[in-house]
């Protein structure tokens, strides 16, 4: 299989033969030496009506085949223990549509010969996919390092490139190699075990003004048993307590909604992480604004949950008044923490443990700007809540046109026992004197009373 053993190859294009110019456009089976050791992957894409979603993933190889599932970092395993790779997200900015891995070289453990980059489609072919490419960006710099355009047609999977050692140093290559069978044909051929879920979803498609300052944030009283039980531990990526996990579901604005019975999650814990980055290009009323903020240090998102109980309690679960709930007594959901950067890998989250569904009447996870931006319009973020027994579910905030600091992004009701998911990626503007919190119970009718709050 091509690119599985790079480094016992000769190498049919010399260095000095690719110090590319402006165009970094790169032939099949060429390759180039690596200026940098950080660097970030970026697959893209237009989207459009029938456009299939596509994912890009990674696998850290010794020989051609990975050492452990460990080994195979995308959607559902998004960062390697050595920190050497993380799936960063999707973000889709007026139709160019791209999806990224970050890579650090110099963290590659020493017996890993080869970082094979690949991808995949939900719900269609390449060939219906427009405008396919992966990027090689210098991270630091932010300088395009080389740029391949597969040609597809059948495709359901591709190894796209790879970084492979050559005499003490790091090269990329372009493969283009398809496959037919999807992302498990791709990952089985590398060594990975993959799972064979009980519960399938069908498959769903992605298609793929200067503004008042916000009024002082508010709190509702926290509830008691404030602080719960700490957030519980995730396996290493390296050490998977089962095997790989393909299936996922993506909500969008055609396909919105999804039950947790039917993805498996009735039972367990439901995490729901949020990551977000600033926007490196802005565009409209927040043009001059986003380009100053995107160098501001001290952007702040909260993660935050409105809930009603089935006994008619409501509640607040955020970092406000230290209200970060419990997971195994009311109102079983509990923050972790508060990620003021959103460099933090994990980003934030809040548990939600389903072995109390019958608790629930209905969730509403939300997320409010407490400081560093205007809007969302300036943010690119993405959303997924992970049943300890299911598919993930994902989604991205890339939509937001007003100026908007806090979000509505799912709703959570008990359906006849069931918990449905429902995408919200509900942009609110408040008004002068009303807090982002107050905001988004009156649109929810929740019907709470709110004070003044601190962190």
């Amino acid at each position: 299989m091509a690119g599985t053993d790079a480094t016992d190859r000769p190498d049919p294009f010399p260095a000095e033969r690719h110090t590319m110019g402006a165009d970094m456009s790169m032939p099949k089976g060429s390759n180039l030496q690596v200026p940098a050791t950080a660097l970030r992957v970026e697959l893209g894409w237009r989207s459009g009506p029938g456009v299939p979603d596509a994912d890009a993933s990674a696998l850290l190889l010794l020989s051609g085949k990975v050492r452990t599932d460990g080994d195979f970092v995308f959607y559902n395993q998004p960062a390697h223990s050595s920190g050497a790779v993380r799936h960063e997200g999707k973000r889709d900015l007026d139709g160019q549509v791209t999806d990224t891995l970050l890579v650090d070289l110099a963290r590659v453990e020493p017996a890993i010969e080869t970082v094979v980059l690949a991808a995949s489609t939900d719900g269609g072919t390449f060939g219906q996919v427009p405008g396919l490419s992966i990027r090689v960006l210098d991270a630091g710099q932010g300088t395009e390092v080389a740029r391949f355009e597969p040609t597809a047609t059948v495709e359901t999977a591709f190894v796209l490139g790879e970084f492979y050692r050559r005499q003490g140093s790091w090269k990329f290559r372009a493969v283009g190699q398809g496959y037919s069978s999807g992302l498990e044909g791709l990952a089985t051929d590398y060594g990975i075990t993959v799972d064979e879920p009980q519960h399938t979803a069908p498959p769903v498609t992605a298609p793929v003004p200067s503004v008042a300052p916000p009024s002082p944030p508010m709190t509702a009283p926290a509830p008691s048993g404030a602080y719960g039980a700490p957030f519980p531990p995730q396996d290493p990526p390296s050490t998977p307590s089962a095997p790989v996990r393909l299936t996922k579901v993506t909500l969008t604005k055609q396909a919105p909604s999804v039950s947790l019975a039917k993805q498996g999650g009735t039972s367990g814990t439901l995490g729901v992480n949020l990551n977000w980055q600033m926007r490196k290009q802005f565009s409209g009323w927040g043009s001059k604004r986003g380009r100053a903020v995107a160098q501001h240090a001290d952007l702040d998102l909260d993660l935050c949950a409105l809930y009603e109980l089935s006994d008619g309690s409501k509640g607040v679960v955020q970092a406000l008044g230290n209200a970060f709930g419990s997971l195994h007594r009311p109102p079983y959901i509990h923050l972790d923490g508060d990620d003021r950067t959103g460099a933090v890998e994990t980003g934030e989250n809040l548990t939600v443990n389903l072995d109390h569904k019958q608790s629930f009447r209905r969730i509403l996870v939300f997320v409010t700007i407490y400081q560093g931006a205007r809007s969302f319009a300036d943010l690119h973020a993405t959303v997924t809540l992970r049943p300890q027994h299911g598919a993930p579910i994902e989604f991205f905030l890339d939509e937001c046109t007003v100026p908007s600091t806090v979000c509505a992004l799912a709703l959570i009701t008990n359906t006849g026992g069931d918990l449905v998911v429902q995408r919200e990626a509900r942009y609110l503007v408040t008004e002068r004197g009303v807090s982002p919190q107050r905001t988004i119970d009156g649109a929810y009718g929740w019907g709470m009373k709110w004070t003044p709050g601190r962190k």
